[in-house]
C-alpha cells in the first residue's frame, strides 16, 4: 500500500515527530536546541554568559581585592598599636626614673645624706663665709690624755645634769666600756669668743676621779655610756657595742644640756658651728661623732678661728 504523506511527512518525521517534535523547528530549532538546549538561552545569556563565568569572575577579583585591603588595614592598624605601646612604655619609664630623681632630691634637701655605710654627707661652706674670723687662743697646758691641751676656762655646764644609768636616745649605759666600736672626737667650745671646757665625766654617773701631773681624770663611776668624756679635754669617747653613727645631740642629751641653733649649755644666741675646718649648715645636734672629727660650736660674736688639736696615738 502506498505511503501516506501524511505519517512521514509532516505527521511522524516532519514537523510532527521528527519535523515539528522531535527534529524539527520545534525540537532542533528554536525549541530544544535552538532557544531551548544550546541556543542563546541556555548557553548564551543563561547557564555560561554573564551569569557564570564572565560576570562571576570579576565579582570573585573584586572580593579578592577587598579581602587584601582589609589584611593590610589590620596590619596597619597592629603596627600601629605595636608603636603606640612602645612610645606608652619609653614614657612610662622616664616618668618612673623622673620620680625617682626627684624623691631622691627631695629627700636630700630635707635632711641628711649617707653613703652605703650610713657615713653622714655633711652640708658644709667654707671659712670665708664667716668674714673676719678673731684669733685662736694660745693651746692651755697638755692634759691626761696623751697632752691634748686643756683649755684654761671655766667649764660650760657641771656634769651634776648627767644622766643616772637610764637609756638615752638608745644609748646604754653598762658596767664596763663597750670596744666593739672604739672612736674618739673633739669637742671644742667658745661663749662670746671666750672658750669653755668641755668637762671630764659626761657620761659617766658616779664618776670616780684621780688626780695625775697633767690634771684630773676619771677612771671609773657606776657606769659608763658609750659616749663619754674622762679629761677636761673636750675628747669625746664613742666606745659602743655596736656600730653605728652618734651625734653631737646624743652627747648633750646624756650631758643633761640643750642644744639647738640658740642654745649650747646654758650659753644662749646664734650659734655657728664649725666641723673639721668647714662651717656646718644645720642643726648642730645632727653633727655626727666620727673618728677624729674637729668640731667647734660658738654661742654670739666674736667667732673663733678653727682650733685644731693633733690625735695622739691610742685615741
Amino acid at each position: 500500500m502506498p505511503k501516506a504523506p501524511g505519517n512521514k511527512g509532516s505527521g511522524n518525521r516532519g514537523s510532527g515527530n521528527q519535523g515539528g517534535a522531535s527534529r524539527g523547528s520545534g525540537n532542533r530549532g528554536g525549541g530544544n536546541q535552538g532557544g531551548g538546549s544550546r541556543g542563546p538561552g541556555n548557553q548564551g545569556s543563561g547557564n555560561r554568559g554573564a551569569g557564570n563565568r564572565p560576570g562571576g569572575s570579576k565579582a570573585n577579583r573584586a572580593t579578592a581585592r577587598a579581602r587584601v585591603a582589609e589584611m593590610r588595614a589590620q596590619e596597619a592598624a597592629r603596627k600601629r598599636r605595636r608603636n603606640w605601646l612602645t612610645g606608652i612604655g619609653a614614657a612610662v619609664v622616664v616618668i618612673i626614673a623622673a620620680v625617682a630623681i626627684t624623691l631622691a632630691v627631695t629627700s636630700n634637701s630635707g635632711k641628711s645624706s649617707s653613703t652605703a655605710g650610713g657615713t653622714p654627707r655633711l652640708k658644709l661652706a667654707s671659712l670665708s663665709t664667716l668674714g673676719t674670723l678673731k684669733p685662736a687662743p694660745s693651746p692651755g697646758p697638755k692634759g691626761p690624755e696623751g697632752g691634748v691641751p686643756v683649755p684654761q676656762a671655766p667649764a660650760l655646764a657641771s656634769t651634776a645634769t648627767v644622766a643616772s644609768g637610764k637609756t638615752v636616745d638608745g644609748i646604754s649605759c653598762t658596767t664596763t666600756e663597750q670596744l666593739v666600736f672604739h672612736i674618739h672626737a673633739h669637742l671644742t667650745v667658745f661663749v662670746n669668743g671666750a672658750a669653755r671646757q668641755v668637762p671630764a665625766g659626761i657620761g659617766i654617773p658616779g664618776a670616780q676621779g684621780q688626780n695625775t701631773p697633767t690634771g684630773p681624770y676619771i677612771s671609773s663611776g657606776t657606769c659608763f655610756y658609750w659616749l663619754h668624756t674622762h679629761a677636761n679635754d673636750g675628747i669625746v669617747h664613742i666606745e659602743s657595742p655596736v656600730q653605728r653613727t652618734f651625734t653631737l645631740g646624743n652627747l648633750f642629751d646624756i650631758w643633761g644640756q640643750p642644744l639647738s641653733k640658740s642654745q649650747v649649755g646654758p650659753a644662749r644666741g646664734p650659734v655657728t658651728a664649725l666641723y673639721n675646718d668647714k662651717v656646718y649648715l644645720g642643726n648642730p645636734r645632727d653633727i655626727p661623732l666620727e673618728a677624729h672629727a674637729q668640731i667647734q660650736l660658738q654661742v654670739g660674736k666674736p667667732l673663733v678661728a678653727p682650733v685644731s688639736i693633733t690625735f695622739p696615738s691610742g685615741l
